[in-house]
């Protein structure tokens, strides 16, 4: 597909590459400090990478390598999400976790977690009897013999956290680049000059937060140091009727390669079954397979037998930036006025918030210092949780606008306005993906059965091309 030329005019402070969770948050905390920020995207649209198809856990941290950055930015992450939730109105549910030993390998490895979680800082973790596992998750399949308790892990949004922050800095002065897949770089002087097919752009900073292609930005820019291995993590996703069935996030006791296969709840009402941790070669292989879905319904039987006598909503699958080192890649080249952060795994919804205050800070102290925004700008993104008020639940907003009344999607009870909405904000949906995750619309049984031809007609009547 050919794309317009575009090229955003003058010369930025700081060019952020990779509109996902991390560098949407760093373009809005850079934007807020007083920066004049380009944000550029290889796709035509915010958070339709790694941020896209995750878990959407709201980690704590507790399993984090001590002393790692990914502990100190995951922990501090959490405490930051937590804190922006009412202002941009992300939902976040702390329904803990409760981490399963199914053989006495498992059970005696317990204790180092615990210890390791000490070690990290996070002190609210429990040991669990037997007893203590099955009254806690009491639709468990035999066999366990005891577990941890993490109260604090929860659940997020990574859609309405990705979009919002994208919002943010879009409304608070950044230039956001869609279709804008860096494939050029050099440095003249103290400028970056950045270059895709159709445009270019020049930095006196980049952070490249280009999540599958941050190993390849960073040789562009001249730098080594961390491949990327697209590890492929495949989820099943149950009918809302099976929600009862789970208290908490089921975790399993973690290898040295993966967290596991594990059963949590959604934010959206439904139940995931998954991951699995397939290291690849192709950046662009979402696609699920049979072995890949039938080994998750082989795990789910014994997790929980019951979650699988309910119906499958959907599958779907996504790619981990997993890299050869077991921390993040996050290094700051001042001389080159280059920030990598690179190699952001599954944790980065949840340590984005975290990352993006500390390249402020790293800037700051390398005398960046540009006069704040005074009065900046917060939106407040709508609702997709289950468990808050909806707009079709809202009568006083069906009174405002009718719009909020009419259904469009049956099965996740989206409305007309919702759809409308969305397609004219600051950072619209141009597909039906966007709509997807900016309404839940085409998410539910019918899969976009029912809905799908009247949400291709409105995205025609706003202007876009429905194949996009």
């Amino acid at each position: 597909m050919s794309y317009p030329a575009s090229s955003p005019q003058g010369v930025f402070d700081v060019a952020v590459i990779g509109a996902g969770a991390v560098g949407s948050a760093t373009a809005s905390a850079l934007v807020r400090a007083g920066f004049r920020v380009v944000l550029l995207e290889a796709s035509s649209d915010v958070g339709s990478g790694t941020s896209k198809a995750n878990t959407a856990i709201w980690h704590t941290g507790f399993d984090a390598k001590p002393g790692t950055v990914e502990a100190r930015l995951v922990a501090r992450g959490y405490q930051l999400l937590a804190e922006h939730a009412d202002e941009f109105n992300w939902p976040l549910e702390r329904v803990g976790a409760v981490l399963v030993a199914w053989n006495a390998d498992q059970l005696s490895r317990l204790d180092a977690i615990r210890a390791s979680a000490l070690a990290v800082g996070y002190s609210r973790i429990q040991t669990l009897t037997l007893d203590q596992v099955y009254a806690h998750e009491p639709h468990l399949g035999p066999g366990a013999l005891g577990g941890l308790l993490v109260p604090d892990e929860g659940l997020l949004d990574p859609w309405t956290i990705t979009l919002a922050l994208a919002t943010d800095a879009v409304r608070n002065g950044a230039t956001l680049q869609t279709r804008a897949p860096v494939d050029a770089a050099v440095r003249r002087a103290d400028t970056w000059s950045l270059s895709w097919p159709t445009g270019t752009t020049q930095a006196r900073w980049v952070v490249n937060a280009a999540g599958l292609r941050s190993d390849t930005i960073n040789r562009l820019l001249g730098f080594d140091g961390f491949s990327i291995t697209p590890r492929r993590g495949q989820l099943i996703v149950f009918d809302k009727f099976a929600r009862d069935l789970v208290q908490h996030i089921v975790l399993p006791v973690p290898t040295a390669t993966t967290k596991g296969v594990l059963v949590s709840p959604t934010v959206y009402g439904n139940v995931l079954l998954g991951p699995t941790a397939e290291d690849l070669t192709d950046r662009t292989a979402t696609q699920t397979t049979l072995d890949g879905l039938t080994g998750l319904l082989d795990h789910g039987a014994r997790i929980m037998p019951a979650l699988l006598e309910t119906e499958v909503t959907a599958t779907y699958a996504g790619l981990r930036a997993a890299t050869e080192h077991s921390d993040y890649c996050y290094q700051v080249h001042a001389d080159a006025h280059y920030v990598c952060a690179g190699g952001i795994r599954s944790t980065g919804i949840s340590s984005c918030l975290a990352i993006a205050e500390d390249v402020v800070r790293q800037l700051a102290e390398l005398g960046e210092v540009p006069a704040p925004l005074r009065d900046p700008v917060t939106t407040a993104m709508p609702n997709l949780a289950e468990a808050r008020l909806r707009p079709y639940q809202d009568s006083a907003a069906i009174m405002r606008d009718p719009a909020y009344g009419a259904l469009i999607c049956l099965c996740e009870r989206v409305s007309q306005g919702e759809v409308r909405d969305a397609l004219s904000a600051a950072v619209p949906a141009v597909d039906l993906d966007g709509l997807r995750r900016r309404t839940r619309a085409l998410t539910g049984r019918c899969q976009g059965f029912h809905c799908g031809a009247s949400l291709q007609a409105m995205l025609s009547a706003a202007g876009h091309d429905v194949d996009e």
